[in-house]
């Protein structure tokens, strides 16, 4: 580590100014007891959790290349601390930093599961793959609190509605019940994020996720149990997890995933300087290195915001990349293939309902 001061246990090791309005803190937080790295002394200031009452739950994706149609968030914020998350800034909306606040103070939206709801047996309203975590992961250390996250699934499953959702959190077996009910009409999959075959590495860019092992032993529990698994090797970091690309694709599929899918990191808004400072704090032998191969794939900026291009990246380390994606995909998943949600059963059924009034 560096010689400045390092935060045990964060991703983020500051926070930085809010574009919107600059505001100062009390932070507090719970103490994960997976966040006592090793016997080194993590961070000990507690999440505040903060309850937000919002009007509406799903939320339409407007952005071309992001690859879902609606999407929605239980929680706003997370505790995980992954340095490169794109949601950081949207903290930022909310007041805060899109640094140790974001991973700080969690916004609970307790009446999601009821928003949700009044949405599906809306007349108007016509069934679509809804993915629960497109901007923060459901299935955050918040979860185990809130059980907002299983009260949807249970709306989806009565209103038998498509559900797709992205975590890195091996709380998602929890629910192994639910998600069963709802594979046998085809009506979820999952996504499961793995950056990295090494703890080291996950500790350092993750800081307060799943191990490693959780997450490929999550990604074989659900496939064992018939619920299809796509596994996220995002983002791919130039000289962090670059390398692994091969291995990781590997113990994918050896483990049931149905397929992969990649994304190279793009440090936007607030994440270049966010993530800039970690790097030289916390792998100072090889920062500037990372920085300027990041740089590379993005028209020499750390980030691209051009549609098509931001999370793919271009030139030759982005390409070099994309060849082994392609490789992968020839040598493990040949035979495989992530399935189209059922979005058939909504309407019989909701149609169904409605000829009772």
């Amino acid at each position: 580590m560096g010689e400045e001061t390092y935060i045990k246990g964060r991703g983020a090791q500051v926070n930085v100014r809010n574009k919107f309005l600059e505001m100062s803190h009390e932070m507090r937080d719970d103490f994960l007891e997976y966040c006592q790295l090793e016997g080194d002394e993590a961070d000990n200031n507690k999440t505040q959790y903060l309850q937000v009452f919002p009007k509406t739950i799903i939320n339409k994706v407007n952005s071309p290349d992001v690859g879902m149609g609606y999407s929605m968030n239980p929680y706003q914020g997370c505790e995980h601390g992954c340095i490169y998350c794109y949601a950081r800034n949207s903290h930022e909306y909310w007041g805060y930093s899109a640094g140790l606040d974001f991973e700080r103070r969690i916004l609970v939206k307790k009446n999601a599961p009821q928003l949700l709801e009044e949405k599906l047996k809306n007349k108007n309203w016509k069934a679509h793959t809804v993915v629960l975590s497109g901007n923060t992961d459901c299935y955050q250390p918040a979860e185990q609190r809130f059980f907002i996250t299983r009260e949807c699934l249970k709306v989806f499953l009565k209103y038998k509605h498509p559900v797709g959702i992205i975590t890195k959190n091996a709380l998602v077996t929890r629910d192994l019940d639910i998600l069963s009910e709802l594979a046998q009409d085809n009506l979820v999959a999952v996504n499961i994020s793995v950056t990295s075959l090494s703890e080291e590495t996950r500790r350092i860019v993750e800081p307060r996720t799943a191990s490693i092992k959780k997450r490929l032993d999550t990604v074989r529990k659900l496939s064992e149990n018939g619920i299809p698994v796509n596994v996220m090797i995002a983002p791919v970091i130039p000289s962090i997890n670059s390398h692994e690309i091969l291995p990781l694709a590997k113990a994918a599929s050896d483990h049931g995933a149905v397929s992969i899918a990649h994304t190279i990191v793009r440090l936007n808004g607030a994440i270049g300087q966010l993530f800039s400072d970690w790097i030289r704090k916390a792998m100072p032998d090889r920062a500037e290195k990372v920085l300027h191969q990041i740089e590379d794939c993005h028209g020499g900026s750390l980030n691209d915001s051009r549609y098509g291009k931001r999370m793919t990246g271009e030139g030759r380390i982005a390409e070099q990349i994309h060849t082994m994606f392609r490789i992968a995909r020839q040598k493990y998943f040949a035979d495989k293939s992530y399935p189209h949600l059922n979005t058939s059963l909504h309407e019989s059924y909701k149609d169904g309902q409605l000829k009772l009034f």
